[in-house]
């Protein structure tokens, strides 16, 4: 899992995040689970060629979902990074 595209799997565009990007210039990434905060800001900081300040994680445990009549499945386990970018820089995510 040495590669950035290993790492950061998708941005995760929602309300919220659009909000933290426009206040407090923080970015949401969808990551692979097993990264670290170390990995993801290299992986940034190698993807997009800019400076990373912080990186918070969180884990998201997948929900419970029904299938068919009685037989229950899971959707997938996965992690939230919100990435703080230095002052005055931007992210095109359009």
């Amino acid at each position: 899992m040495k590669e950035p595209f290993d790492i950061v799997e998708t941005v995760h565009l929602t309300e919220k995040g659009s909000l933290l990007t426009e206040k407090l210039n923080k970015y949401v990434f969808r990551v692979n689970p097993r990264a670290n905060k170390l990995q993801i800001k290299a992986a940034i900081e190698k993807l997009f060629g800019k400076k990373v300040i912080d990186v918070n994680t969180s884990n998201y445990a997948g929900k419970k979902k029904r299938q068919r009549q009685a037989a229950y499945g899971r959707t997938a386990h996965w992690k939230k990074a919100i990435v703080t970018l230095k002052e005055g820089e931007k992210i095109d995510l359009a």
